[in-house]
């Protein structure tokens, strides 16, 4: 999950791709059958940020679409580099009235787009058709509805968990088939496991200072990340918690075990932190349901991965309590677009949406099916029979109670947001007081929020 973005690109982004100098458009859904009036093909150019394996998987479903609708409807994928190119792309292409008919978002990009006013609402098309969008995994649709209306469809969506290495636990006397479930529980793992301390790998614990890894403790809790119950209820968001006692906890704790020599700071890329526990020098770590088969297939002969809940940061976890996803959608634009597009993305979107598309692309990247029929299907049956470790984040999700906690904060400065909680805890975990520095990342990303609601009206 690429997530870096500098200020000078967000607030351009803010001031110069929502607000004013805007191309004016109809934003309602077409006519439904628009595309059996059409006279040739209809081209939907789409842009994505998927590359390696995961692109491979999605041209496959491209060019499986385009075979079906041969004569009618040709998608054209074209990708755009990580999620901060793409919406850096997106916001160029809004400005020069050149906007694919839909592009890929990352998750924290949601609010904006939102705000950009070019896109048409997933709701409305299935609303006009009837369309069930209870078949999406309820969680995951949830993170994309914003005051009651969902507005993108999911495409990829991953579910955070703690992994660790079974191997390493057997050997250091502790018991694999009781994981830590907390903080507390996952330090004095660490003090058996960390070579320091006598134990059989060199660090207990490894994971990468990422923001997204703050906000899962923080929903875990059952607490909200941002004021106006996460940017849920309509109002803006105008206060993130960065300084509430729990991500203090949070932090002092990550502090306090690298300074014991229990816990080793990767920095900020989350491949040195998967490389750690790839390599077998990290017991524990910290990612989403994405990194699993990737992890399965380094450690195959070498240790044994083991899958655990997300945890939390002290007790246990609330009643309904859980995780937030993560991952991106997909998004229809409006203006600029003719009433034949608009259908045609929103046919692509829907065949994307069925079991079988969602068990093919979850099977070949590793990605969280959307639609939970797809779990059912034998491929899926097969998959889950080799793979049981992802049945964890399958039972995680789905005991999840959708609320404002578990689905995410949704501002329009959330990359912003995301990246000065990281700046917090790099701090301090180089040494810095964490009350002072948590609470001085609050105070400057505050402007900036601000900022953004009063570009956006």
């Amino acid at each position: 999950m690429k997530r870096r973005v500098a200020l000078a690109l967000i607030m351009g982004l803010v001031l110069t791709g929502c607000a004013g100098q805007r191309p004016e458009g109809n934003l309602d859904v077409p006519d439904p059958g628009v595309l059996d009036r059409a006279s040739g093909v209809t081209t939907v150019s789409f842009w994505h940020s998927m590359d390696a394996s995961n692109g491979v998987a999605l041209n496959k479903l491209v060019d499986q679409f385009n075979a079906e609708h041969q004569g009618r409807i040709a998608v054209k994928a074209t990708f755009q580099g990580a999620y901060d190119d793409a919406i850096t792309k997106y916001k160029a292409s809004v400005q020069s009235n050149t906007t694919p008919s839909m592009v890929q978002i990352y998750d924290i990009g949601t609010q904006f787009m939102i705000d950009s006013k070019q896109v048409v609402p997933i709701a409305d098309f299935a609303d006009r058709d009837g369309y069930d969008l209870g078949q999406i995994q309820k969680n995951i649709a949830g993170y994309y509805t914003v005051a009651g209306k969902q507005w993108s469809m999911p495409l990829n969506s991953s579910v955070p968990l703690l992994y660790f290495n079974k191997t390493a636990f057997r050997d250091a006397g502790l018991d694999p088939d009781h994981p830590p479930r907390n903080l507390a529980e996952i330090r004095a793992a660490a003090e058996k496991l960390s070579r320091s301390r006598g134990g059989p790998i060199q660090y207990g614990f490894g994971a990468a200072i990422y923001g997204w890894l703050l906000e899962q403790l923080t929903s875990t809790a059952d607490q909200l990340y941002c004021d106006a119950d996460n940017g849920r209820s309509g109002e803006r968001v105008r206060s993130v918690n960065l300084d509430s006692p729990l991500l203090i906890e949070t932090a002092t704790w990550w502090q306090q075990m690298i300074k014991d020599g229990l816990a080793v700071n990767t920095g900020r890329a989350t491949k040195d932190a998967q490389d750690a526990f790839k390599a077998g020098q990290t017991a524990m770590t910290l990612e989403s349901t994405g990194s699993l088969k990737s992890f399965l297939t380094a450690a195959e002969g070498k240790f044994e991965v083991g899958v655990a809940p997300y945890p939390v940061v002290s007790g246990t976890l609330p009643a309904g309590a859980g995780p937030s996803i993560g991952g991106a959608s997909l998004w229809i634009s409006g203006p600029g677009h003719t009433e034949e597009e608009k259908e045609a993305a929103w046919q692509f979107v829907q065949f994307l949406s069925t079991p079988e598309s969602q068990a093919f692309w979850h099977t070949n990247t590793g990605y969280f099916p959307v639609t939970p029929a797809a779990l059912k299907l034998p491929v899926e049956q097969e998959y889950l029979a080799k793979n049981p470790q992802f049945q964890v984040a399958i039972d995680s999700l789905n005991a999840t109670e959708v609320r404002p906690t578990s689905t995410g904060c949704v501002a329009g400065s959330m990359p912003q947001i995301r990246k000065a909680s990281e700046d917090g805890l790099e701090r301090v975990l180089i040494g810095q007081d964490p009350t002072e520095s948590m609470r001085k990342v609050k105070e400057n990303v505050a402007l900036t929020i601000a900022n953004y609601n009063d570009s956006t009206g």
